[in-house]
């Protein structure tokens, strides 16, 4: 991490020249009016293609074990970076064989970088390079940093919740909901990692949210931690995101599926979801590889409405007026 390296990559995530067509950028998925996400069910990439996934926040990514929905051996922000450039299925960025040296010659080119690159990494043999590129994005991300939300201006006794939050928070924090057993460290995941962090496996879960034909399957290519381990209770296991400004990154999921907060609290307190008919009907909550957390939760229509109220006390401050967050070429810097 460094000012310089920041700088670069706050420019190059915005930059649409990085993808293979010249059309898309990281920020296209990751917009910061949405606390990096980008309000799709599913992601779209510079080509059209749809990806089987929803785009995920990247605020407080630093502090991520895992950085994708699935993959456990993905653990650092700039092995992950090379998944949306260079991959082919689904192609996100469209960076391939054939176009990678054009696409890089772009970067050469711009004036600005060839001045900033260098001072970012002095070090290096070839200041613009995909490493180089690579490593100044994953800085970037780790500077995206949110807090200060109003739940932790309660903590600081700054702010106080309403009798509704007060209620959502106890019910979320206790044995009743059971929200904080996959949503309870300081980023409202079980996947925080930190300097001195114990050296367990990061968790992932099923939630019941298919149950294809009653075998437990999940739709393909949305299988899990099971598309890389082929093992049968690995079949729909996902991991837990944060709740840091989650009113903020609706829908929810690994697919999109679940379009409303309301949704997801109603989907937890039933175990599992049901579909009816269709070619993904099954009822979620007989899935024989759900996480034994996930349920049959006793609420009330209070109960779930006060558990809305305090997630949205999670929610930081606009990142999009924060000017060290802010689209470069937008303000003509």
């Amino acid at each position: 991490m460094s000012r310089e390296k920041v700088a670069v990559g706050r420019r190059l995530f915005y930059d649409a020249r990085l993808s293979g067509n010249g059309t898309q950028s990281c920020a296209s998925c990751h917009r910061p009016e949405l606390a990096f996400t980008d309000g799709r069910a599913q992601a779209v990439g510079s080509t059209g293609e749809v990806h089987p996934r929803n785009a995920q926040s990247l605020v407080n990514v630093a502090y991520n074990a895992t950085l994708t929905w699935a993959n456990p051996a993905l653990v650092t922000l700039e092995r992950q970076m090379e998944v949306p450039l260079f991959g082919t299925d689904p192609v996100e960025m469209g960076v391939t064989d054939a176009n990678r040296d054009r696409v890089l010659r772009r970067i050469r080119r711009d004036r600005w970088y060839a001045r900033r690159l260098p001072r970012a990494f002095p070090g290096a043999r070839r200041a613009i390079s995909w490493a180089t590129v690579i490593r100044s994005i994953a800085a970037f991300q780790r500077s995206i940093v949110s807090a200060g939300s109003r739940y932790d201006r309660h903590l600081a006794g700054r702010a106080r919740l309403n009798a509704s939050e007060r209620r959502g928070m106890n019910l979320f924090m206790g044995e009743q909901a059971e929200c904080h057993h996959c949503h309870g460290t300081f980023i409202f995941s079980d996947q925080a990692t930190f300097v001195g962090a114990s050296g367990e496996p990061p968790l992932f879960h099923n939630t019941g949210l298919y149950n294809l034909g009653g075998t437990g399957a999940f739709p393909e290519p949305n299988r899990g931690v099971f598309e890389l381990t082929g093992r049968m209770e690995d079949m729909g296991a996902f991991r837990a995101p944060s709740l840091r400004n989650v009113a903020k990154t609706a829908p929810y999921m690994h697919d999109g599926s679940i379009a409303t907060l309301e949704e997801a609290v109603d989907h937890y307190a039933a175990g599992g979801r049901v579909i009816a008919d269709g070619p993904h009907a099954g009822d979620g909550r007989a899935n024989p590889y759900k996480d034994p957390l996930i349920a049959a939760i006793r609420l009330s229509r209070r109960d779930r409405d006060d558990l809305v109220a305090f997630l949205r006390t999670l929610n930081g401050p606009d990142l999009s007026r924060d000017p060290r967050f802010s689209d470069p070429f937008r303000r003509g810097r």
